[in-house]
């Protein structure tokens, strides 16, 4: 599964960009194309699927690492998605604490001034909001989704081609694999709510910890899905059965935890959201791409 690093490999680039990942907080910005990052010292932009697209290195700029330096899963960025970028992390950053976002995605500031800013890069959370929660606890994750009227299970069913089977094979995994998950695992699909979005902010004990569990499992129950008729959309569903699977090692391991609301450097559609939310529950039609 991992590539590991060769003589011509780097981590980093520059010895400023060593200072983030020898910190006391490194939070990547999983990104697959040229986008502004925030610019608080905590960020760290993060070229995600680099391996599959080194073409792009050029475009994305010198500010960006690829996630195919190291030790790496860049080429798996078609199925795994931003959670490559969680792996180069884990992989090849010495902070204290670690941490994931995207870059049209990011924990929100609670400053209450600039929560309202303008400019909606104002409002993406800062490493003293950051240092202020995680005075409260190792863990931070985003404010839980909640669907109100579906489970976790049965929204990933309506929504995802190929759920109930990857459903199966999940529980399968962690019955022969993972057994004292099991009972967390139903809890988490009979529930309404979730943290999704894969991101977070570890304690680095914690991210290992995390790491070591989440990646054998996705790759075990990778080898156990037909995945043969999927299109690019629907391959994607490692990094999608994770986000409802963090819930799961978090509670099963009784972790300490905070929550952070999300924002999005653009204007999100809500209208669009809720009707293919509302589509997929009550008439069938599975989802065809991000939102």
């Amino acid at each position: 599964m991992e590539k590991k690093a060769t003589s011509h490999d780097q981590t980093a680039g520059s010895e400023e960009t060593q200072q983030y990942l020898d910190g006391a907080i490194c939070i990547a910005v999983a990104a697959h194309k040229p986008y502004r990052m925030p610019t608080d010292s905590v960020y760290l932009p993060l070229h995600v699927g680099r391996e599959l697209h080194p073409e792009n290195a050029d475009v994305m700029g010198g500010d960006f690492i690829g996630d195919n330096t190291g030790a790496n899963i860049s080429s798996l960025n078609a199925q795994y998605s931003e959670l490559t970028g969680l792996y180069w992390l884990w992989k090849n950053c010495n902070a204290q604490y670690k941490g994931l976002v995207h870059y049209r995605r990011h924990f929100e500031t609670a400053d209450i001034y600039r929560k309202h800013a303008k400019d909606r890069f104002d409002r993406i959370a800062t490493g003293d909001d950051f240092r202020t929660m995680l005075r409260k606890a190792p863990v931070i994750v985003p404010t839980a989704r909640n669907y109100i009227i579906e489970s976790v299970g049965s929204h990933y069913e309506h929504t995802m081609e190929g759920a109930s089977e990857q459903i199966a094979v999940v529980q399968e995994v962690i019955a022969d694999k993972f057994p004292e998950y099991s009972d967390g695992l139903r809890k988490q699909l009979k529930r309404t709510h979730a943290h999704m979005f894969n991101m977070l902010v570890m304690r680095c004990d914690l991210l290992e910890d995390y790491c070591s569990w989440i990646f054998p499992l996705l790759e075990e129950v990778s080898q156990r899905v037909d995945q043969t008729q999927y299109d690019a959309f629907e391959a994607r569903y490692p990094g999608r059965v994770s986000e409802w699977l963090l819930d799961v090692w978090i509670e099963t391991n009784n972790i300490p935890y905070v929550e952070m609301p999300t924002t999005s450097p653009e204007p999100v559609n809500w209208a669009r959201k809720g009707s293919a939310f509302l589509a997929a529950k009550f008439m069938g039609r599975k989802y065809e791409g991000s939102f």
